[in-house]
């Protein structure tokens, strides 16, 4: 394994770092959906402002080469379905499925504008019977009841969920890339706005436009069985007959869910999910990134993108396969895999509570959304609660007031910091294990663990240690989890409420068979002062696979991020891949193809971006380079990088 460097590349036309092969899409029915016309941004097919591709330098150069494959070419853009043609998705049977909505014509952008705001309450405090347990019941039953060809009828709105999630819209402008909302920034905000439309059809078919969808309270000991109210009849509509009968009340979810694992007593089981909120809401979700997922923009291949948040992973993931059928886990059904998952009516309260989440981490951890117009600007069409097709865009769903509802406001345990995880033992002596170079890659078939070196690391400031799994490979069609423990000498007696216990990696199936190639980060510092490892320079990484076998490539391995002044090395760069056309032209740089434009983590929401990324660009004290056939590579006391021109020139580039 090579040692750590900072490192920047030139990149050849005919290097991996251009796009994969095409999807093969055999003879696959496509189905013409929704016929306009669309442009970049302001009319234009190039954008003017320069985008900040995120790629984290590690070891040996480029962290993650394979997030720069997805499409280099591409400069600030939203990334987009091309919603002009719809292609029939993938079971995890390998079976194809048409989950195209009807055909529309008349899309008309929609804005919202509520004047009252509704609560939506939790799923277990519904009663049977009640008078909202019946409009419920009854606007789901008349959603059934409705016309196939309605674009409201139930089973057609569970198909928005299976063409957005299942590769059935290819990417606009790139149609040899597939569309996915999932294991990205795009997760949050377009589930957002798929439940305000079936609110808003739920309202319109019962005449009541105070109804509100319930949300799955499985955060807090109360919430954690599902709710009664969708289990108290088999000729409810609530009633879904693909849920796992071992999960049924009084069954307490597993927020931390593998197949196989053995059921604990129901205190326990609460301590745990606590735990695992606490880690993944607190410990975990530090920044936009961590919380909403990877930046997913014009161009890029989603199987090559570093992309879920860690609430999507879990506990989101974790819900739907502990909720959904456990008969045959190579075709898992209804909430158990994304494109039946919607048919499941649960579905709707287990998003509402994954929504709550992002206002959670918005108004108690001090969460920011992100500001960038790539981002702000997506959009996604839905039919609306009169049947018509209407476009949205992800900056006029932030305001949840403006769509017009409000959450119950109900205790959140997680937040105590008593649930925190703690230390099995502190301060363990290291077992002997091999180093990552000398087990990697290596299919991840039974537990390994490696001795992975840390980062020489000197002065203050926001720096954080990131442990990253590279080179993750697997079929996305199939269940993958895998935990991750660190310094631990026993995962068998290690519980999700141990500090050693970092988290996991998961993947629900979905879309098409295709190999998709990412990493997973988890932040350290935190847990290895709480360890009373702080001054150790290795750390113990152990891998328990708990699923199909997974691939791993590149192994673990642990990086810096933020600036730290205080070192002579670069410590955690950001890399964005930028295009020659989109450069100002007064800083006349001239060169072939590409160069790398070094930036802090920070500035993704830092006030002192201009500073951060100055320095960083700077490399501290290196004198700058911009003229000759492309931005020179110099080497000073054994550091090499690529130099770039003042700060002040640098803050023009960036428009900051």
């Amino acid at each position: 394994m090579a040692s750590f460097s900072a490192v920047a590349y030139y990149i050849p036309y005919s290097s991996s770092f251009f796009p994969n092969k095409p999807p093969k899409f055999n003879n696959r029915r496509r189905n013409p959906v929704f016929k306009f016309t669309c442009k970049a941004k302001n009319g234009e097919t190039s954008p003017g402002k320069l985008d900040r591709r995120d790629v984290l330098l590690g070891l040996g150069g480029l962290y993650s080469t394979t997030s720069l494959s997805a499409n280099p070419m591409a400069l600030a853009d939203p990334a987009l379905p091309d919603f002009k043609d719809c292609i029939d998705a993938t079971q995890p049977n390998k079976t194809f499925i048409n989950c195209c909505p009807p055909a529309a014509s008349g899309i008309m952008d929609y804005v919202p504008s509520a004047t009252t705001v509704n609560t939506r309450i939790p799923a277990q405090s519904v009663e049977v019977g009640s008078d909202y347990y019946n409009k419920y019941t009854e606007a789901i039953q008349t959603m059934k009841n409705l016309s196939p060809s309605d674009p409201r009828n139930f089973r057609q709105q569970a198909n928005v969920h299976c063409a957005y999630c299942d590769g059935g819209y290819t990417l606009q402008g790139s149609p040899k890339l597939f569309y996915e909302i999932h294991n990205s920034w795009l997760f949050f905000p377009w589930h957002r706005w798929y439940l305000y439309f079936f609110e808003k059809i739920c309202q319109k078919l019962i005449n009541d436009d105070t109804f509100t969808l319930p949300f799955w309270n499985w955060d807090a000991s109360q919430g954690m069985q599902i709710p009664y109210i969708y289990t108290s009849s088999v000729i409810s509509p609530l009633y879904d007959c693909f849920r796992n009968p071992d999960h049924l009340p009084p069954s307490v979810i597993d927020l931390d869910w593998s197949y196989g694992d053995k059921p604990v007593d129901p205190n326990t089981q609460i301590k745990y999910n606590l735990s695992t909120m606490y880690t993944q809401m607190i410990t975990q979700s530090k920044t936009p990134t961590d919380f909403f997922g990877k930046a997913y923009r014009a161009g890029d291949d989603i199987t090559t993108l570093d992309g879920a948040g860690q609430i999507e992973q879990t506990p989101h993931n974790n819900v739907h396969s502990w909720t959904g059928t456990a008969v045959d886990q190579s075709n898992p059904i209804d909430m158990g895999a994304l494109y039946s998952a919607a048919r499941d009516p649960i579905f709707y309260a287990h998003h509402a509570n994954v929504d709550r989440m992002w206002i959670i981490w918005l108004n108690k951890l001090g969460g920011s959304n992100f500001t960038d117009p790539d981002w702000l600007n997506a959009y996604f069409i839905f039919y609306n609660e009169e049947a018509n097709p209407v476009r949205v865009r992800v900056k006029d769903c932030l305001d949840i007031t403006k769509l017009g509802y409000q959450y119950e406001d109900v205790p959140i345990p997680w937040l105590d910091v008593s649930v925190k995880p703690k230390p099995r033992a502190k301060a363990k002596t290291l077992p002997s294990a091999p180093d990552p170079a000398q087990v990697f890659p290596t299919t991840l078939d039974k537990p390994v663990s490696v001795i992975v070196k840390r980062p020489k690391k000197s002065g203050t400031g926001s720096s954080e240690e990131i442990l990253v799994i590279e080179g993750i490979e697997y079929d996305k069609r199939n269940y993958v989890k895998f935990n991750v423990y660190i310094n631990e000498d026993d995962v068998n007696a290690c519980r999700p409420d141990n500090t050693e216990y970092l988290g996991s990696f998961s993947n629900l199936p979905h879309g098409h068979r295709m190999t998709v190639k990412t990493n997973k980060k988890f932040r350290i510092s935190q847990v290895l002062e709480e360890l009373g490892a702080r001054d150790y320079d290795k750390v113990l990484v152990t891998l328990i696979p708990k699923s199909n076998p997974v691939k791993i490539n590149g192994g673990s391995n642990v990086d810096i991020l933020g600036p730290d002044r205080g070192s002579g090395r670069i410590n955690g760069l950001i890399a964005s891949l930028l295009c020659p056309r989109a450069l100002p032209s007064s800083l006349k740089i001239t060169f072939p193809l590409f160069y790398c434009l070094i930036l802090s983590e920070e500035s993704e929401r830092s006030p002192g971006i201009k500073r951060d990324a100055a320095y960083m660009a700077g490399f501290g004290d290196k004198e700058v380079v911009t003229t000759g056939t492309g931005p020179e590579s110099k080497t000073r006391n054994g550091e090499e990088g690529l130099m770039f021109p003042s700060s002040s020139s640098l803050s023009s580039m960036l428009k900051i």
